[in-house]
């Protein structure tokens, strides 16, 4: 059983395809809660001379708590206490730290899969979680929700 289990999002379609397999892990009765992360990351080249990087940063969280609470209410997990959070900060060592800190027990982040120079150009937060975690994580490849 997992206490608490973080689902990293950023907005994309991709990144919710995490959401059924949480589901099934709560129908299994897996899961007591969940935590909906999104993680603002407001680069230092946006700090530029007459944007007023406050207003940036309030329109960033503003549309991340929105699209949280949209998840939230289309999810319908039941049985299961859900919250959402958003948190500023560099997106993979943020989760790994919130995971830390937070008694996360499972993080169920999704992955574009790339290998060898796909990986190398793009990166992968998926990747950098996982190396960072000090708990489980389970990688979930979008193909294998639409199944």
């Amino acid at each position: 059983m997992y206490k608490k289990v973080l689902l990293p999002l950023d907005g994309s379609k991709l990144a919710e395809c995490v959401l059924p397999h949480a589901g099934g892990l709560i129908a299994a009765g897996l899961i007591r809660e969940i935590i909906l992360l999104n993680v603002v990351e407001i680069p230092s080249v946006w700090n530029v001379e007459g944007v007023d990087m406050l207003t940036v940063r309030n329109y960033q969280f503003n549309n991340a708590q929105k699209y949280l609470a949209d998840v939230q209410s289309q999810v319908g997990f039941k049985g299961v206490k859900v919250q959402a959070e958003v948190l500023e900060g560099e997106t993979a060592h943020t989760i790994a730290e919130y995971a830390k800190n937070n008694g996360v027990n499972l993080i169920i982040i999704a992955t574009h899969g790339y290998t060898g120079m796909k990986r190398l150009m793009f990166g992968s937060v998926a990747l950098r979680v996982l190396h960072d975690a000090h708990v489980p994580v389970l990688l979930v490849r979008p193909e294998s929700s639409m199944s």
